[in-house]
């Protein structure tokens, strides 16, 4: 192999590669790089490794897919020693992890924390990158990683008098290091998405009386968490290589499904009573997906497991009326994120919680004791803001992203995010995204998405390496035509269907653009492998 260094034509760089981000990515692609001989560094605007992990430490945040299967791959030692309590693991266990892989493998030395970097600016003349940090230093590298997160910009509502309520407020997404004591207090939760879903039941045990301030409903299936059972964990460890290849070959980047083979409509009722009966038993949101092959792209198939469910939040929540305000009828099941909860809709028959409907009152302002809806006020000693984030785009677009010469990043995508297969930008030489816009990234199990992304970055670098290129770039044709197919394959589906965070639809103006892949995991990775095999059609790579 070459040099390690790209000709420089006298020109000074600090790094091979800048990465933006210390978390799952993050990590994963310091490890990767490194490994490569790259001098690389990662600039994280936290006070700790873990991205996501590091700032939802919110009562009940839990990841909604399975431990065994929620964590890297890349070392078989890692995953046969590591040992998970749960079946699905918790934020503190899930950091856990996460800073036990920082110190194996001895990353932190290469990580800058309470860093956050301000802008990045390409250089046409010399192909590097200046990064620009908040504190105003500056650093230079050949490739740019933006390793920052699909779901790492808290959305904080801009509810009038906001900052006039003298009471606690609390982020799900900014979550203080210390634990939150409710314990007698009134408390009001913004929100019924995931994360509020999960910590609503945890609060509701120690608050006087919650008051949950609910939009719009949706869709949760029983998690039926539990200490992880040893003879399971052994057996899933002895298969654990064939597993994951197993899993490459999924449309969600999950082992341990099979794939359905009938059509909802084909089933008798009888027969699709006892399927969704046994998959919610069984508890998780990828099986309950995979009871039929059309629940996501056929509407009628749809109807018969969104009833199925509906009835169930009617069979446990004993008011018909809240049970009908938390039964959701404005968007398709899976069409949306789908929710896990542990005793979620059981919540509701506490005599200590009660539901808001704020679609039809809406929120007019907080006061100084409260919030006050378009019907009536209440006394509020604290707030919980369950209101999502700025997703897919938000972090990427946080910092000033530009070439000399050229538009921002921001004028780019004014219009939606626009990637080749979610990798590059067409017009932003060297930079590099894990799991943009464009590619399977949340609609999949984020590690497996992680890993291959950043395994196709490496292989794409050294082949750049090999021939003495020092600037790849994506072609605008070949964007063009990933952006269409994207396009096209979310509109064979149900899921444009849903005013959801996967459209941009939570945040007030910004473009209503389907911005994951959701032509499966596995489609996804064959087309990246052809890229790389065909030479990487779609890539110029310059000398």
């Amino acid at each position: 192999m070459p040099d390690v260094n790209w000709p420089v034509t006298n020109i000074e760089k600090d790094f091979d590669a800048i990465i933006v981000g210390a978390g799952l990515g993050g990590l994963y692609a310091l490890h990767k790089l490194r490994s490569l001989g790259l001098k690389v560094r990662a600039f994280e605007a936290g006070a700790g490794v873990g991205g996501t992990w590091f700032w939802n430490r919110y009562p009940g945040a839990r990841c909604d897919v399975e431990s065994l299967e929620y964590s890297y791959s890349f070392s078989d030692e890692l995953q046969q020693e590591w040992k998970w309590p749960e079946r699905y693991g918790g934020q503190p266990e899930i950091l856990r992890y996460i800073n036990h892989v920082a110190d194996r493998f001895d990353l932190r030395r290469d990580v800058q924390l309470n860093t956050r970097i301000r802008t990045a600016v390409f250089d046409p003349g010399s192909n590097l990158w200046t990064l620009t940090t908040e504190d105003g230093e500056t650093v230079s590298a050949r490739f740019c990683i933006m390793a920052s997160g699909n779901l790492s910009t808290p959305r904080v509502p801009s509810f009038p008098g906001i900052d006039r309520f003298a009471g606690e407020t609390y982020h799900t997404g900014l979550w203080p290091t210390e634990p939150v004591d409710f314990t007698g207090k009134v408390v009001g939760v913004i929100g019924t998405g995931s994360s509020g879903v999960q910590m609503i039941p945890l609060i509701a045990q120690q608050a006087k009386h919650l008051h949950v301030f609910q939009r719009t409903a949706n869709f949760s299936l029983p998690a039926r968490n539990d200490a992880l059972d040893p003879a399971r964990e052994q057996a899933h460890k002895a298969s654990y290589v064939d597993r994951r290849k197993a899993a490459l070959e999924t449309p969600f980047g999950i082992a341990g499904h099979p794939a359905p083979t009938q059509a909802a409509l084909e089933a008798t009722a009888e027969e699709r009573r006892a399927a969704y009966e046994a998959k919610w038993a069984e508890g998780g949101s990828i099986s309950f997906l995979f009871s039929y092959t059309d629940l996501l792209v056929d509407q009628a198939a749809n109807d018969t497991a969104s009833a199925f469910v509906r009835e169930k939040i009617r069979g446990i929540v004993k008011d018909p009326a809240t049970a009908a305000l938390l039964a959701p009828n404005d968007h398709p099941i899976g069409t949306k994120r789908l929710c896990l909860d542990t005793h979620y809709y059981e919540t509701y028959n506490r005599d200590n919680v009660s539901l808001v409907d704020v679609r039809s009152a809406p929120i007019v302002e907080l006061t100084e004791t409260g919030l006050r809806t378009a019907e009536r006020e209440y006394k509020l000693d604290a707030i919980a803001f369950a209101t999502g984030f700025d997703a897919m785009t938000g972090a990427m677009l946080e910092i000033d992203i530009r070439v000399e010469g050229g538009p921002a990043l921001a004028e780019k995508w004014a219009g939606g995010p626009t990637t080749y297969l979610g990798l590059m930008v067409a017009g932003f030489p060297n930079l590099f995204i894990i799991t943009g816009p464009g590619s399977p990234s949340v609609k999949t199990q984020m590690i497996v998405a992680i890993e291959q992304h950043t395994d196709w970055i490496a292989e794409c670098l050294t082949r750049a390496r090999t021939s003495g290129a020092t600037r790849i770039e994506a072609d605008a044709k070949a964007e063009s035509e990933w952006v269409a197919h994207v396009n096209a394959v979310a509109d064979r589906t149900l899921y444009p269907l849903a005013n959801s965070w996967y459209m941009g639809a939570n945040i007030p103006g910004k473009p209503r653009i389907f911005m994951p892949y959701v032509g499966g995991f596995d489609a996804y990775k064959r087309k990246c492998d052809e890229v790389a095999a065909n030479g990487y059609d779609g890539l110029t790579m310059t000398p």
